[in-house]
């Protein structure tokens, strides 16, 4: 038996569009189960030496940072994309307090889902050797290391004046997620019962400045696709790459807050670029399914201009 593998690098939404490229494969009868998602170990990104082939021959060299590179700063100018994020949210006029309050929400929620096992479905553990010996992790690190009363006092990230933090932005993770897709007949033939359905999804594009805010656009999309308004879905997963790109969306779209994000975002769970495309779209799945509801969006913000968005139905 043959079976074909296909790695994509989309940045931030890496992990749904394998998702979206999963689906289309499908649809056009060129496979009938397929494995979608995406990892992410940013603790282990190498380091680069450029020149280091071919030899410094004379003068001082570098040393880059290949997480920030490949995935933290804008292509085109080496510009960080928190930058961008912090010119935005200054259009918007979006406030330090604002998004303190968001991502400190975002935690409360995120903690709450864990005290009340609403991941458990979702998670698999990991064992992770050191000279303590073997340690199982069941849940997420970073809502349980977080310290709440910080949050207020950090310093701008981006800027001496500005208004982002680290707090109010994505914390740099390692994670992996996954989906099994298949054809109605496949699930039929093997007798499962499938947890969702991919009703459609949609890409958008605009400059590399504006990406916080392409999200906006990509559900726009996504709902002229599926003819569903706003109040037809039942909850959004909106990747909190900073606290301003979910909080323009539901400002713009007026989204109800309580329907977003309800177990909390990455700017308490974390952002692990590759995997948090697959990663919103699992919690989006098992928090419909928790809540009795049917109908949700999944979405990111990618660097360089775009942004991707699932839409799925439960049931």
């Amino acid at each position: 038996v043959s079976v074909g593998a296909l790695t994509i690098n989309k940045v931030c939404g890496s992990g749904l569009k394998a998702v979206m490229l999963g689906t289309d494969l499908l649809h056009a009868n060129s496979a009938q189960m397929i494995i979608a998602g995406g990892m992410e170990s940013m603790s282990q990104a190498p380091y680069i030496l450029p020149k280091g082939r071919q030899g410094l021959r004379m003068g001082h060299g570098k040393v880059l940072d290949h997480m920030i590179v490949d995935g933290l700063e804008n292509a085109y100018d080496g510009k960080a994309m928190g930058c961008f994020a912090q010119t935005k949210a200054d259009e918007l006029g979006m406030t330090r307090l604002g998004m303190d309050e968001f991502a400190l929400a975002s935690l409360a929620k995120a903690q709450a889902a864990i005290a009340s096992g609403a991941f458990k479905e979702e998670i698999t553990s990991v064992i992770i050797s050191s000279k303590q010996g073997e340690e199982r992790v069941t849940i997420d690190e970073s809502p349980l290391n977080a310290k709440p009363n910080k949050i207020p006092h950090l310093n701008p990230a981006f800027s001496v004046d500005g208004t982002i933090t680290a707090a109010n932005s994505s914390s740099i993770s390692d994670g992996a997620a996954a989906v099994l897709l298949m054809t109605q007949s496949k699930a039929d033939a093997l007798a499962i019962t499938p947890l969702a359905e991919v009703v459609a999804h949609a890409s958008v594009a605009l400059t590399p400045e504006a990406f916080t805010i392409a999200p906006i656009y990509a559900i726009e999309a996504l709902l002229e696709k599926t003819q569903w308004q706003i109040a037809d879905v039942d909850l959004f997963e909106i990747n909190e790459a900073f606290a301003m790109v979910t909080m323009a969306c539901v400002n713009e779209l007026k989204i109800p807050v309580d329907k977003v994000n309800i177990h909390g975002g990455a700017c308490a769970l974390g952002h692990p670029i590759g995997a948090s495309g697959a990663r919103i779209l699992v919690t989006l799945i098992h928090a419909l399914r928790l809540q009795g509801k049917s109908k949700g969006i999944a979405c990111l913000c990618i660097g360089g201009g775009e942004a991707v968005a699932v839409a799925i139905q439960v049931g």
